[in-house]
């Protein structure tokens, strides 16, 4: 990524999604808890957030899967 024209390096745009990953622009190093480092060269990175991901830290879109219960203000509109 090129540096900032004060020769800082460019900042890198990350993206909360609302109910799903952390969308970062690649390639990213992830540094895990246990120090270990991985890494994706993906022009986009998905970063999963709810951690039910099999391909943990990236998003496998696990949290589509999560099922809904409805509440009792969903059961009243559905009547």
């Amino acid at each position: 990524m090129p540096d900032a024209p004060d020769g800082a390096p460019a900042a890198r745009l990350v993206r909360v999604v609302p109910g799903g990953p952390v969308m970062v622009e690649g390639p990213v190093d992830v540094e895990m808890e246990d120090g270990t480092r991985v890494r994706s060269d993906r022009f986009i990175v998905a970063l999963c957030a709810c951690r039910r991901s099999k391909n943990y830290p990236f998003c496998d879109t696990s949290h589509r899967r999560k099922i809904r219960t409805s509440t009792t203000e969903d059961r009243a509109r559905d009547d």
